[in-house]
């Protein structure tokens, strides 16, 4: 059974570059672990290494990947699978907001290839390994949107749907084998990721945001307590507690008023 704990453990983090995966990063470096950080922006990662490896005696290696692309999904998961990763963070992921017909087809299919495909491939490969030795976790990162239908971010919010459902259940098969699997579905964070998907939260209240370094913390509290999903924060939690009580088209309507563009509520 894995410790979270344990000495010179090695995660692999994907989306290392920013954010979320960026706050996984930090975190887990000064608790000690070696780290392989994943993103397609080298010069980010090999900064963010850089941050890291000062005055810490831990082993920090970059590998630059897109992992919307066959080469560099097989560059991650051949790493998984060469040995030494206790942990993964599935963190890489983007969206993309507005109408479904006015996105291009074509970045909609590349996010269910980084949202879907790959995560899929890397938890393959990261748990194909770590149940031979009936240790290690894997985080799979959704949001809370997996929950309820998403209008104006359609394929993204279907894509972190599979993410809950698929880690859902690949947690009570990993369990015989001594590998924690976690689904991390958190709230609105400030990070890049509003910026590129095209979510303009602006006017959000400040309660709704939770800060990523708690995500993090209570992400690993989930993985050492071996829970199937964690949901970061009061109010997250009581949005998705609040769909499950209501007839389904109450949170659909709610999203499409919600995440409407602001030219077509102004039409």
């Amino acid at each position: 059974m894995f410790d979270l704990d344990e000495p010179r453990a090695t995660a692999l983090i994907t989306g290392a570059s920013s954010g979320i995966g960026a706050a996984f990063a930090r975190t887990l470096a000064r608790r000690g672990y070696d780290l392989v950080l994943v993103a397609r922006r080298e010069d980010r990662l090999r900064e963010l290494a850089n941050e890291l490896q000062e005055g810490r005696d831990i082993h920090i290696e970059v590998l630059p990947a897109d992992l919307g692309t066959h080469e560099g999904l097989g560059k991650v998961t051949d790493r998984i699978t060469t040995g030494g990763i206790t942990m993964v963070v599935n963190n890489a992921g983007f969206g993309a907001s507005g109408e479904f017909t006015e996105i291009p087809i074509e970045r909609q299919m590349q996010m269910i290839d980084v949202n879907v495909r790959a995560m899929t491939a890397v938890a393959h490969a990261a748990l194909s390994s770590m149940k031979e030795k009936h240790r290690g976790a894997i985080i799979n990162v959704a949001s809370t949107v997996a929950f309820q239908p998403g209008p104006y971010m359609a394929t993204y919010a279907a894509t972190k749907a599979y993410i809950l459902s698929f880690t859902e259940s690949l947690h009570e098969e990993a369990r015989q084998h001594g590998v924690a699997v976690t689904c991390l579905s958190p709230g609105p964070v400030h990070t890049e990721f509003q910026d590129i998907a095209g979510f303009d939260m602006e006017e959000w209240p400040a309660f709704m945001f939770e800060p990523v370094e708690r995500v993090v913390s209570e992400a690993l509290d989930a993985v050492r307590a071996r829970r199937a999903l964690v949901v970061p924060g009061v109010a997250p939690k009581a949005a998705m507690v609040g769909n499950r009580l209501v007839p389904r088209f109450v949170p659909r309507r709610l999203a499409a008023l919600l995440f409407q563009p602001d030219d077509e509520k102004t039409a």
